[in-house]
């Protein structure tokens, strides 16, 4: 174990000290696991907050050198409390939202309705009201059937003088990205959007075609058009066949009806490096790929530029977030080529982080509270579940003495640990502690044995 920083996959504020123990923006979390117990989640704000501004400026920069301007959303799903939603707030991001309970968040932190997307391939009636009692800056509708509800809703909200509902049609661009058939949301074969091939009889394509109801309806602004392509992605190549095919249907709505949309958003899905030596996708690259394909691809139609806007997540909280255990039972295992695997078991699991056992997705981890000069051993951290597949990290290389009580944290788990997060064979669900500049901070404290009976309503 050296001394200094940890580097990539980590925080930008971890550091490791002579003693061995890991100081996350000066805060050791030793301290950290004395004041809040494990597991905990733990977020570098300023990190946070640094990757939220270079991804603003990175799409300003570019965006203004082809002529036009960009609107930066933080995919909420990733991670969202009222903290995180004000952070980003606060360095000029808005804020993106897949549910009624991620609205409510965002808008308890205090971020702008106008500041505010609504997701989502089934929003219930409730969660369509709550949109538009917040005015929300965009509703981003996935289906013909949820654009005729929501402009009846507008009718009987606002009354047939009332404001437009602003909404931009989500359409599926054939564009396979990410690193999981889960995670990749621009194929044909799943639930999101509506696809731009032609209709099954040769004749619009259901994107246009929810465009074309769309602006039917007096009680919605159509925005423009959204695509997604997935999640995860290191290669930045998709985005700019997205943006082609996005850009072409404008242009044939604007030959079909006369109406340009003014803006396309082109989601998220930049991905980042979880495991060392990997190497994340960079804000000023990726900005400046995506916003000269938007204008390669206008100036071939013959289009004005549209409004661009994107939604990263993942790139922003994934890597300043960490989650702290405390190991218990370390069990070497002997497998069928002779090798030893040592099982590392710690008091979480896939409770906490779902991701390993649901994608094989790939994660980093070290013993972060003491020194040890022992030869690494190759080996799994599990959890505590009463699941074979309860594996935290499926391989690492870990300290040969490895025991009960050391201190183990796992890398780049700010996205989608606590927001994928259950009560599996009721385990209660760890706290989120923020830390900046030697202090932490709970933003969401930690599940209780009495919280999960207070739900639990049918005692005798």
């Amino acid at each position: 174990m050296s001394a200094g920083p940890l580097g990539v996959p980590w925080s930008s504020g971890a550091v490791r000290g002579a003693d061995g123990a890991v100081r996350v923006a000066e805060v050791d979390v030793r301290d950290l696991a004395a004041a809040h117990g494990t597991p905990a989640y733990v977020v570098d704000e300023a990190d946070l907050r640094s990757r939220a501004r270079a991804y603003r400026t990175a799409f300003e920069s570019a965006c203004a050198q082809v002529g036009t301007g960009v609107d930066v959303y933080y995919a909420g799903k990733a991670l969202l409390t009222r903290a995180v939603a004000r952070w980003v707030h606060e360095e000029g991001l808005r804020v993106d939202t897949a549910s009624g309970g991620e609205l409510a968040v965002a808008l308890a932190a205090g971020v702008p309705g106008a500041d505010v997307g609504l997701h989502g391939n089934n929003k219930s009636d409730d969660e369509l009201r709550a949109a538009l009692d917040a005015g929300v800056g965009r509703v981003i509708v996935d289906s013909l059937v949820e654009i005729d509800r929501l402009a009846a809703l507008v009718r009987a909200h606002r009354g047939p003088d009332g404001a437009p509902a602003p909404v931009m049609v989500r359409v599926t661009t054939g564009v396979h990205a990410g690193g999981h058939e889960f995670i990749s949301t621009a194929h044909e074969d799943q639930k999101f959007g509506l696809s731009l091939a032609a209709g099954p009889d040769g004749g619009d394509s259901p994107a246009l075609a929810a465009l074309l109801r769309a602006l039917e309806h007096p009680e919605l602004h159509v925005l423009g058009i959204h695509s997604h392509i997935g999640s995860q992605i290191l290669d930045p190549s998709g985005f700019a066949v997205a943006a082609q095919r996005v850009l072409a249907l404008r242009a044939a709505l604007r030959d079909r009806t006369g109406v340009l949309v003014d803006e396309v958003d082109l989601g998220g899905g930049y991905g980042i490096a979880y495991l060392p030596g990997e190497v994340p996708l960079d804000p000023d690259r990726i900005a400046k790929e995506v916003a000269q394909a938007v204008a390669d691809a206008a100036r071939e139609l013959g289009t004005p530029l549209p409004r661009l806007s994107i939604e990263p997540g993942r790139a922003i909280v994934g890597p300043a977030g960490l989650t702290l255990y405390t190991v218990g039972t370390v069990k070497p295992v002997r497998l069928d080529d002779g090798r030893v695997r040592t099982y590392v078991s710690v008091d979480g699991g896939m409770s906490d982080n779902i991701r390993p056992a649901l994608y094989g997705a790939q994660y980093h981890a070290e013993v972060v509270s003491r020194v040890s000069d022992a030869a690494p051993v190759l080996a799994r951290v599990v959890g505590k579940h009463c699941e074979s597949g309860d594996v935290v990290v499926h391989e690492v290389q870990l300290p040969g003495d490895v025991r009960a009580g050391d201190l183990l944290a796992v890398a780049a788990t700010g996205a989608y640990g606590r927001s994928m997060a259950s009560n599996y064979n009721l385990l209660t669900r760890p706290p989120v502690v923020a830390v900046t500049a030697g202090e932490s901070r709970v933003l969401v404290r930690r599940e209780t044995v009495d919280d999960l009976l207070a739900l639990d309503v049918a005692a005798v």
